[in-house]
C-alpha cells in the first residue's frame, strides 16, 4: 500500500472498523475464588501453572526462588502451600502434569549450558527420573496421549560479539515415555513411579536412549532462503541453528504433530511425532506481518498524545507469538497463538529497536511514507518502537516498512500455516472501554498509555477449554492484566465472550498489598477434574507473585 496519503485515510479506516463480535450463545462468567500470595513482587514468583486432578494440587513455577511451589486447592477459595520442590542449578522455567507424573524444566546455573527435565511423582512429590536436555529449557509439555514429553530448549545467547559470548543452538528434546508408562501400568495397585523407573532401568534403557533431540543444524546452509520466506534470522554472526530459539509447544490432539513457536524468528517449527523414537523437523512456517493500515487492525501508537487514539497507521506488525495451543474441529487441527512480540535488545550491541522519532528522511523512504516529518511527531508515530533489524529496505538503504514487534492480538492458524482468524484491534478497543484511566498501563505501574508505544496490552499466555461442547480460548494480557475470553468453536469466526481483570489499579503492583499483575501462565481445569465440580481457570501472575483461581460459570 502506498501510504503517502495516510493522514487522509485514517478517519475512513477507523470509522469502518468492524464491530467486536459477541457470542450469541450462553456466555461465561468468571469469578475469582481464591488467591495464593507468595509475598514476592516483581521477580517472577508465580509464572507457569499446572494442575494435578488426582491430588487437587497446583504446581507453580517460582522463578524468584528457582523452585516449584506445590499448592493444595482442595478448597480453591483458600489455596495453601504444601511444599516447595527445588533442584541444584539454575531457574525453574516450566512445569506440566499428566496422569500423576510431574515434569519440570530447569536451566543450568550458567544458562548457556545444557539444562535438565526432572520427573516427580505428583502424589508423593518424590523425584523419580532426570533427563539432560538442551540449553535454557523454556517450556515442557506432555503429548495428549501421555506417551511423549517435549521440551523447547531456547538456547538464548549470553551476548553477541564479546570475548565471552556464547550462543547455544536452539532445539526440541523429545522424550519417549512409552516404556515408563508400560512399566507403571503393569504394576499392581498401588502403583509407584519409582518402581516403574527401576523397571525401565532393568530393561537396559537409559536417559540417552529414551531422549532424542530435534535441532536446526541441517538448515544452516539455507539462511538466505529462509530469510526470503519471512523467517527472521538476524543474530550477529549466528548460524540458523543458533538463531532459532524455541519458545512454546502445542501438540496436535492426535499426538502426531507439534508446532513450536520461534518467537524472535516470527515463525513456527513443525515436528513430525508419528514415531517418538525418530522425531523429525518437517518444516518452518513464517507467520508474516499484520497490516495496521487496514480496517480492523487499528492500534494506539503513542504514549505522548494525551488521548486514547486507536487508529490505522502505516505500520506492519510481526506476530511473534509466545504461547500456543491446539484443538481439532471437523477432523482438522488448528493452532491458537498469543501474539506477544519480543526483541533481542538484551544481547545485540545497541539493540535492534528504535523509536520512529529517531528515524528521518535518510532512513525512511519518502515515496512510501510521504511527509516523514509529520510521521515523526510524538503525537503520531514518533514514540512508536520499531525494529530495524529485519525490515525491508530499498536500494538506497531506506526502510520501506515500519515493523513493530507483536500484533496486539490472538490468531488462529490452520495446520498448513494459513491464518483463518485474527482478533485485530479488539484487545485495545475492549481495554480502552473498560479501563479508560489505565489503558495500556504496564504490569509494574499504573501509568496511562505507558505501553501504547511498545506492544500495547501484550498478549502472552493462551489456554483452551471445552465447556458443554464449545471450545473457549483464554488469553492473558501481560501488561494491563486480565484475561480475554473468546468462543473459538468455529475457528474462522470466534466470538468475544468477556474480559475479566482482578487487578486493583489503586495499588502499586509491586507494593506490599497483593493484586494480580503480569499474567504469565494459564491452566484450564475441566469440571470433571475440578474440586468444585465446575470448570476452573488458574493464572500465575509473575509481577505480583500471585496465583489466582477463577470459577467458570455459564451465564444461564
Amino acid at each position: 500500500m502506498n501510504t503517502k496519503n495516510w493522514m487522509a485515510a485514517i478517519a475512513l479506516t477507523f470509522s469502518a472498523a468492524a464491530p467486536i463480535m459477541t457470542a450469541d450463545a450462553a456466555g461465561l462468567s468468571l469469578t475469582a475464588l481464591g488467591r495464593y500470595d507468595s509475598g514476592i513482587r516483581g521477580e517472577g514468583a508465580a509464572e507457569i501453572v499446572a494442575h494435578d486432578p488426582r491430588t487437587q494440587s497446583l504446581f507453580v513455577i517460582n522463578a524468584a526462588a528457582s523452585s516449584i511451589d506445590v499448592l493444595d486447592i482442595r478448597d480453591p477459595a483458600q489455596p495453601k502451600l504444601l511444599r516447595t520442590l527445588t533442584e541444584l542449578g539454575g531457574n525453574a522455567n516450566s512445569v506440566a502434569v499428566r496422569d500423576g507424573l510431574v515434569a519440570a524444566a530447569f536451566a543450568a546455573e550458567v544458562k548457556t549450558d545444557p539444562g535438565k527435565v526432572v520427573l516427580y511423582d505428583a502424589r508423593t512429590l518424590d523425584k523419580v527420573f532426570e533427563f539432560p536436555v538442551g540449553a535454557l529449557p523454556d517450556m515442557v509439555t506432555f503429548t495428549p496421549d501421555g506417551r511423549g514429553l517435549l521440551v523447547a530448549n531456547e538456547g538464548e545467547p549470553n551476548s553477541y560479539g564479546a570475548a565471552d559470548s556464547v550462543d547455544p543452538e536452539g532445539s526440541i528434546t523429545v522424550i519417549d515415555l512409552r516404556l515408563a508408562r508400560d512399566c507403571y501400568n503393569r504394576q499392581p495397585i498401588p502403583r509407584s513411579f519409582a518402581a516403574a523407573v527401576q523397571c525401565v532401568t532393568e530393561s537396559g534403557a537409559t536417559p540417552a536412549s529414551l531422549r532424542k533431540t530435534v535441532g536446526f543444524r541441517a538448515l544452516n546452509n539455507r539462511a538466505d532462503e529462509l530469510r526470503a520466506a519471512g523467517v527472521r534470522i538476524y543474530g550477529p554472526g549466528a548460524t540458523v541453528a543458533q538463531d532459532l530459539e524455541p519458545e512454546y509447544i502445542a501438540v496436535a490432539p492426535d499426538s502426531k504433530t507439534a508446532w513450536v513457536t520461534l518467537q524472535e524468528a516470527n515463525a513456527a517449527a513443525v515436528l513430525d511425532l508419528s514415531d517418538l523414537a525418530r522425531p523429525r523437523l518437517r518444516t518452518l512456517l513464517p507467520f508474516g506481518t499484520k497490516d495496521h493500515s487496514l480496517p480492523g487492525n487499528e492500534l494506539d501508537a503513542s504514549d505522548r498524545d494525551n488521548a486514547i487514539t486507536i487508529r490505522n497507521w502505516p505500520v506492519k506488525g510481526l506476530y511473534q507469538p509466545d504461547a500456543i495451543a491446539s484443538y481439532r474441529v471437523g477432523g482438522q487441527t488448528y493452532y491458537v497463538t498469543a501474539n506477544e512480540g519480543d526483541d533481542r535488545n538484551d544481547f545485540i550491541p545497541g539493540g535492534e529497536t528504535s523509536r520512529v522519532r529517531a528515524l528521518d528522511a535518510s532512513t525512511l523512504d519518502p515515496a512510501v511514507f510521504g511527509n516523514v516529518e509529520s510521521l515523526r511527531e510524538n503525537a503520531n508515530l514518533g514514540r512508536l518502537t520499531v525494529t530495524t533489524a529485519t525490515a525491508p529496505r530499498n536500494a538506497a538503504g531506506q526502510l520501506t516498512e515500519l515493523q513493530v514487534l507483536g500484533a496486539r492480538s490472538f490468531s488462529i492458524w490452520s495446520s498448513d500455516g494459513r491464518q483463518v482468524y485474527d482478533s485485530g484491534s479488539d484487545f485495545e478497543r475492549i481495554t480502552a472501554a473498560r479501563y479508560p484511566l489505565t489503558f495500556n498501563t504496564s504490569n509494574d505501574n499504573n501509568d496511562l498509555e505507558d505501553r501504547s508505544d511498545n506492544k500495547g496490552p501484550e498478549p502472552e499466555g493462551v489456554v483452551l477449554g471445552v465447556i458443554d461442547g464449545r471450545t473457549y480460548a483464554f488469553i492473558g494480557l501481560e501488561r494491563i492484566g486480565g484475561v480475554m475470553v473468546y468462543d473459538v468453536t468455529v475457528p474462522a469466526s470466534p466470538s468475544f465472550v468477556d474480559y475479566v481483570n482482578t487487578r486493583d489499579f489503586t495499588l502499586d503492583p509491586t507494593g506490599v498489598a497483593p493484586t494480580d499483575s503480569g499474567p504469565e501462565g494459564l491452566a484450564f481445569v475441566t469440571a470433571a477434574n475440578s474440586p468444585t465440580g465446575k470448570p476452573l481457570l488458574v493464572i500465575g501472575n509473575e509481577v505480583s507473585g500471585t496465583t489466582t483461581i477463577y470459577s467458570i460459570d455459564q451465564a444461564n
